[in-house]
């Protein structure tokens, strides 16, 4: 039996953009729907299931980034935002919205091709070398006190109370629990979460630790849960419990 190709969903306003990305991905053997908005999306997504969304930020009506939030709370199909503007605060507000990467404008088609390929490769399996160490039927992973539900993906801290995490923030903490006491540098963690490599000018991974520390009420000056190895990276200085549901 033949494997259906991939579905991908382009939502970009410009007519031009969307053609262009639409007949160079099905050349390359996807399966592509193109729309121009938010509304033009929702009736696509009720209409098809797609494995991966290619998000324009600049939109007519709703932007993207709301259009990312509102996604991820009840569904986890991968997105890659495109941004006109490449800074890093631009970045991270994709990755705290639940995107899966991001892509600033211009860009070949090429580029968004292994965007795609990476971040599909992700999302369906750990690269063999960092396999994960917790178990797929695990619910709950125990911490320093603290516990991450993996199916309502949320934190909850020692004293009971409930702490949301955005895509960003739980993928990445998903990456610290599954390789506890072990330190992984930039590089690696780019790669576990977002499926690409660091470049030199690129802080996403720094400003979504210290997030993620401020969630984990760690201490930025003198971390207890998620340490600084100067020089290496970060580490998740606590050992993991699973428990199933």
């Amino acid at each position: 039996m033949t494997e259906s190709p991939d579905h991908i969903l382009i939502v970009d306003d410009d007519r031009e953009i969307r053609s262009l990305l639409s007949d160079y991905l099905e050349r390359q053997g996807l399966r592509c729907t193109a729309v121009a908005d938010g509304r033009q999306m929702q009736a696509a997504l009720d209409k098809h299931r797609f494995d991966l969304i290619v998000l324009d930020v600049m939109l007519p009506g709703e932007d993207g980034l709301s259009l990312c939030r509102k996604l991820r709370v009840d569904s986890q199909v991968p997105i890659l935002m495109l941004t006109a503007r490449g800074d890093d605060m631009d970045r991270i507000l994709g990755l705290e919205m639940g995107a899966d990467d991001y892509l600033a404008k211009p860009f070949v088609p090429r580029e968004l091709l292994a965007r795609i390929s990476a971040v599909l490769r992700r999302t369906r399996a750990l690269p063999p070398n960092l396999a994960a160490q917790a178990s797929a039927h695990t619910r709950y992973l125990d911490f320093a006190q603290w516990r991450l539900d993996t199916a309502e993906r949320h934190l909850i801290a020692p004293d009971g109370v409930t702490v949301p995490l955005t895509g960003g923030e739980y993928r990445l903490l998903q990456v610290f629990l599954s390789h506890p006491q072990r330190v992984l540098n930039r590089d690696q963690l780019l790669e576990l979460t977002q499926g690409r490599e660091a470049d030199a000018f690129d802080r996403s991974i720094d400003l979504l630790v210290s997030r993620l520390r401020a969630r984990l009420r760690d201490d930025a000056r003198e971390p207890a849960v998620l340490k600084t190895v100067r020089g290496e990276g970060y580490v998740l200085a606590a050992t993991v419990a699973g428990a199933a549901e």
